[in-house]
C-alpha cells in the first residue's frame, strides 16, 4: 500500500460480486459503475481493492462470482469559495451544461488557486465535486480560455465517464462562430489537416504532417470591411483546431494573439452549439447566444442580419431517441 495512505480512514468499504471471468480492473469497473476507471485503478494500486478478502492486482484474472471489495478512504476536498458567476443552461441529476466567459480557464495547473470552470463546479455544486476524488471534478473536455460558450460538466463520476466516452467516439456534434481575418476563397469547404505540437514552442499547435488527423467544416455567413463571419462545425476535437486550422488557410480569428498578427482583446470564437448523447437516454441539444463583445463587432461590421440566428436566447432540450 503507498505509503501516504497508511493510517488513512477508510470512509467506507463496498461490496459486489463479479459477473464474468476475466481482468481484476475490468470486473472491478463493471460491478461498480459508479466509480470511474481511473479511480478503480488506483484503488487497485493502493491495495485498497480486494478480491475475496486479498489485494489484487490489475491484470490478474479472476472468476465470475469472485466476491469484490472495495475500501474507499475518506477523500478531503477543500471548501471553496469562488466569487465568479457562470450561467447555467440546463441541468438535471446527470449532467451541467453551462456558457462559459471568454478569459475563464476551464481548469488550472496544481497550485493555480485563479478562477475556473472546475472550482467553479467545486464551489457551486459541493455535493457533487465531492462524489470525484479527481483534481477536475465534473470536467469532461475543454475550451480555450479565450473562447467562450457551450461546455457540458457531468454531476456523477457515471455520467463523466458516459460522456467522455461520447467525445472520443466522436458521437457529439460541435458548431462555432468565428470572425476572421480576410474572407474565404470558398464559401463551404473542410479544412482537412494534421495537427500536432508546434516543434519550437510546446504551448501552440501546428499543422504537421506528423500530427494527428483533424478535419474542421466551415460555412460563410458573411464578409464586410475584410472580415467574415463563419459557422465551424469541428469533425476532431485537438487542441487549438479551429484556431490553427483557419490561421492556416489566412483566415485567423480576429484578436488571436497566438495564431493571428495580434491580440489586443480576446479572440472572437464562440461555442454556438454541442449535441451530446444524454447519458441517461436521447440526445442533448443546447446552445449559447453570441456574447456581447461578439454582437457589437457584428454590428459594427453590418452583419447582424446574417449572424440573427445566432444572438436568439439560448435553448436546451433532450430529445428521446426515436424521438
Amino acid at each position: 500500500m503507498d505509503d501516504d495512505l497508511q493510517g488513512r480512514e477508510v470512509e467506507k468499504t463496498i461490496v459486489a460480486v463479479a459477473a464474468s471471468e476475466g481482468r481484476a480492473d475490468a470486473a472491478f469497473v463493471e460491478a461498480f459503475p459508479d466509480l470511474s476507471r481511473a479511480r478503480i485503478q488506483r484503488l487497485i494500486k493502493q491495495g485498497l481493492a480486494l478480491v475475496d478478502g486479498e489485494p489484487t492486482r490489475k491484470s490478474a484474472r479472476i472468476e465470475e462470482g469472485a466476491l469484490l471489495t472495495l475500501e474507499l478512504p475518506v477523500h478531503v476536498r477543500a471548501p471553496v469559495n469562488l466569487d465568479l458567476e457562470i450561467p447555467v443552461l440546463f441541468q438535471d441529476a446527470a449532467v451541467l451544461v453551462v456558457d462559459k466567459p471568454a478569459g475563464i480557464s476551464v481548469h488550472g495547473g496544481p497550485e493555480d488557486v485563479s478562477p475556473t470552470v472546475a472550482r467553479w463546479f467545486e464551489s457551486r455544486y459541493p455535493d457533487d465535486a465531492a462524489k470525484f476524488d479527481a483534481e477536475r471534478p465534473g470536467i469532461v473536455h475543454r475550451l480555450d480560455k479565450g473562447t467562450s460558450g457551450v461546455m457540458v460538466l457531468a454531476r456523477t463520476p457515471a455520467a463523466q465517464a458516459a460522456l467522455s466516452q461520447a467525445f472520443a467516439d466522436r458521437t457529439t456534434r460541435k458548431q462555432y462562430i468565428a470572425l476572421v481575418e480576410g474572407a474565404p476563397e470558398q464559401p463551404r469547404a473542410v479544412i482537412d489537416a494534421p495537427i500536432g505540437r508546434h516543434k519550437g514552442d510546446r504551448t501552440r499547435m501546428a499543422i504537421l504532417a506528423s500530427g494527428r488527423p483533424s478535419r474542421t467544416e466551415y460555412e460563410l455567413l458573411g464578409t464586410a470591411h475584410r472580415r467574415s463571419l463563419l459557422l465551424l462545425k469541428p469533425e476532431t476535437g485537438r487542441t487549438h483546431q479551429i484556431r490553427v486550422h483557419l490561421a492556416a488557410t489566412g483566415m485567423p480569428v480576429v484578436d488571436d494573439g497566438v495564431y493571428g498578427k495580434n491580440g489586443s482583446g480576446r479572440h472572437l470564437l464562440h461555442a454556438w452549439r454541442l449535441e451530446v448523447p444524454h447519458p441517461e437516454s436521447g440526445t442533448l441539444s443546447v446552445t449559447s447566444p453570441l456574447p456581447q463583445d461578439m454582437v457589437d463587432e457584428v454590428r459594427a461590421l453590418g452583419l447582424e442580419e446574417v449572424a440573427l440566428e445566432y444572438t436568439q436566447t439560448s435553448q436546451a432540450n433532450v430529445e428521446e431517441a426515436g424521438g
